[in-house]
């Protein structure tokens, strides 16, 4: 059969080998062919088909079951009395209806006040015996679901049984949506194993369940029993197949399901469109998912939001930033979900005007309190510099979740503002908010930046005393930095040999560390050594020793890794700084002059080292920078002191620069940038590959340690 225009109908199933003899039949050849199943079958897993065919009664959950006694007889009178004989009390089916209650219940649950019709229920179980329609237990199933209330399933299910109630189908399949939405999937498949009938919806509600719990193996097998018992599915069969194809990364698995939907005219539906685009995006595909996206009828807000996340999970943030113009060109409505990728996207970037721009139409279109949105802006402004910026997004939203308090207590700690750090975390732990290890990651390393010695102990003692976290290594990483720090390496070797795992290269990497600022050379051999069996490629543990050798006056060992660098083809990579000014990114390198003010900028910094020199700087020479090549220490006009130049020329009096750069400062320029915010009046912020460095009146944020 051919598909006109059509990328995806021919695919090389011959490339790729069965290694199961399973085959289905189908009735319709424009479905799944033998060969297609048997390849899903014996590339992904063993199928178990008698597994799903148990047919059972009624519905029956392990976790409500309980034994009901039968109701007792009464004990007939011995007194005789002339009256009429009545009918025996067990022989009288009395039935108890409260439809006020009821018809409450499901008001409630129509106007979302879903723990009122909760309350109301419970009237119900107290006093026992009333008969419930189907359109109540359907509003408490809504509920359940609204609240994601486990205990709410249990309570309704455990009613339903004792109570009698003999679902139908659309009831059997809600019972079934309910423990599904609710996470409670074993119970979720004994109910569907359990159906004496089951429809389409039965089927996509239970695979549905298993894609979104991560089960997609499973989610295969159970398709592959449906397939063979309907040989038929809709567009949120395949839409929901092909996001387990995602889940796996199987992008040969997701192009048959693309192959299926095409040839039975479901190439346009919205959801298969969108699933598709995902699909391709995570496999790492972005071409197919932009075809896909591009053969859309009608692009959606999902379809632009998942095209944008493609680009921007592959690395191409410029790409999606376009995209994301392109949308709101488009006229299409944005959610938060765009936003919040947008301003992910400015981070990345280090665009703060693009940003701006992205705050003012998250407020502007209606989702200024949106919890998402708003600590994706925290997290970008504490990257960018923007600390009080990110306090007051965080002060003005009404609900805040860990992750929000993590990003403000993250953001205090790397600007080297550790006592707001940990004044944080304690306003954390008094409203009541349970902290995880990231909220500890994040204030033990403001603890470490800022030299907070005694808190960071306390808090790092607490963890398992108090919280019962169990510290990892990059909590461990924190308190040697923290030792280090103050120049006790002995403890903090002493610390890495007692770590009740084996320690890590990022432990070994704060002990060198340590070691290059207070130039212990044997320890920081020894450090490197322990690096080097980890991280044999990684350039910047070798530079680091090499600073500690050149610094030490051994000659013979510097040169001895140098020749090590060249042997292993490691080369340093050329210094990168960039500032923005007007919207737009002016890149420099060292000794750069490419610029088309470089005459203006070269005489500002020479007029700047005049001044500087003048209050005591004297040019370093004797370090090299991690990651970068040794032009950077022969020229005298490094890439972050020419980015400064251009931002004093570019600015008003007064104004704060911000400079990136794509390696960690050096001695020298750390020393010049100090003096250069002095003698300017600026405050310079600097944000390397280490952290922020705040320069102001003649000082830094880090206390001279990164």
């Amino acid at each position: 059969m051919e598909i006109p225009l059509l990328r995806y109908q021919n695919l090389a199933l011959d490339q790729i080998q069965s290694a199961s003899s399973f085959h289905l039949s189908f009735s319709d050849p424009k479905f799944f062919s033998h060969r297609s199943l048997s390849l899903f079958s014996g590339y992904c897993f063993p199928l178990n088909i008698r597994k799903w065919r148990n047919r059972l009664p009624r519905i029956r959950c392990s976790s409500v079951e309980q034994e009901l006694k039968p109701r007792p007889k009464p004990i007939p009178s011995k007194i005789e009395v002339d009256e009429p004989k009545a009918t025996p009390l067990e022989d009288t089916h009395v039935v108890k209806r409260n439809s006020g209650l009821c018809s409450q219940i499901e008001k409630s649950v129509l106007y979302k006040r879903y723990r009122e019709a909760f309350e109301l229920f419970e009237i119900l179980e107290f006093e026992g015996g009333y008969e419930l329609a189907s359109s109540t237990y359907d509003a408490l199933v809504s509920a359940c679901i609204s609240l994601k209330s486990i205990r709410g399933v249990k309570r309704v299910t455990n009613y339903m049984i004792s109570n009698g109630f003999e679902p139908d189908q659309y009831m059997r399949n809600r019972v079934l949506l309910m423990h599904v939405k609710c996470g409670m999937m074993i119970d979720a498949r004994r109910l569907f194993e359990e159906m004496p009938e089951r429809n389409l919806v039965s089927w996509n509600t239970i695979i549905g369940g298993l894609v979104d719990s991560g089960d997609f193996m499973d989610a295969f097998q159970l398709f592959l029993v449906m397939w063979q018992e309907f040989s038929d599915g809709g567009s949120r069969t395949f839409a929901t197949m092909i996001r387990a194809s995602a889940g796996l990364g199987l992008v040969f698995a997701g192009r048959q399901f693309h192959s299926c939907c095409l040839k039975m005219g479901l190439g346009a539906d919205i959801f298969i469109s969108c699933a598709l685009i995902d699909m391709y995006s995570k496999c790492g595909n972005i071409e197919d998912a932009q075809y896909v996206f591009d053969e859309m009828p009608r692009k959606t807000t999902v379809g632009w939001n998942s095209i944008i996340a493609g680009y921007a999970l592959h690395g191409y943030s410029e790409e999606a930033l376009s995209m994301y113009y392109d949308m709101r060109d488009s006229g299409v409505r944005m959610d938060h979900f765009t936003f919040s990728m947008i301003i992910r996207i400015c981070a990345r970037l280090a665009s703060l005007e693009h940003a701006k721009q992205a705050h003012a139409g998250l407020v502007r279109h209606g989702f200024g309190l949106d919890i998402v949105a708003n600590t994706s802006l925290v997290d970008f402004y504490c990257k960018w510099g923007r600390i009080e910026d990110a306090r007051h997004v965080f002060d003005q939203m009404p609900l805040k979740n860990v992750i929000s308090w993590n990003a403000l207590i993250a953001g205090y700690g790397n600007h080297g503002r550790g006592d707001e750090a940990v004044e944080m975390f304690e306003k954390m732990l008094q409203e009541g908010m349970v902290p995880n290890h990231v909220t500890f990651l994040a204030v033990l390393s403001a603890c470490s930046h800022s030299g907070l010695s005694e808190r960071g102990w306390e808090i790092f003692e607490s963890m398992s005393r108090d919280h019962k976290i169990k510290p990892r290594a990059m909590h461990y990483a924190c308190m040697i930095e923290l030792l280090g720090r103050e120049g006790l390496l002995d403890e903090a070797s002493a610390l890495i040999r007692s770590a009740p795992f084996n320690p890590t290269a990022n432990m070994w990497a704060a002990l060198l560390t340590a070691c290059r600022v207070h130039e212990n050379l044997e320890l920081g051999k020894f450090a490197a050594e322990k690096l080097y069996g980890m991280e044999p490629e990684k350039l910047s543990n070798y530079v680091v020793l090499l600073n500690i050798y050149s610094s030490s006056g051994k000659l013979k060992e510097a040169a001895s890794v140098v020749q090590t660098l060249r042997r292993k083809g490691l080369r340093m990579l050329p210094a990168c700084s960039w500032i923005e000014v007007k919207k737009h990114l002016h890149i420099f390198h060292s000794g750069d002059k490419s610029h088309s003010e470089t005459r203006e900028i070269y005489q500002k910094m020479d007029d700047l080292m005049i001044r500087i020199t003048k209050h005591g700087y004297i040019p370093e020479e004797k370090h090299l920078l991690p990651d970068v090549d040794e032009h950077e220490r022969r020229s005298f006009y490094h890439s972050e002191k020419l980015a400064i130049a251009y931002g004093l020329i570019s600015t008003a009096e007064g104004t704060p620069l911000q400079i990136v750069q794509s390696h960690r400062i050096c001695g020298d320029c750390h020393s010049a940038v100090k003096l250069i915010a002095r003698v300017t009046g600026r405050e310079i912020v600097v944000r390397d590959a280490s952290r922020f460095h705040h320069f102001k009146d003649g000082s830094c944020s880090c206390g001279n340690y990164w």
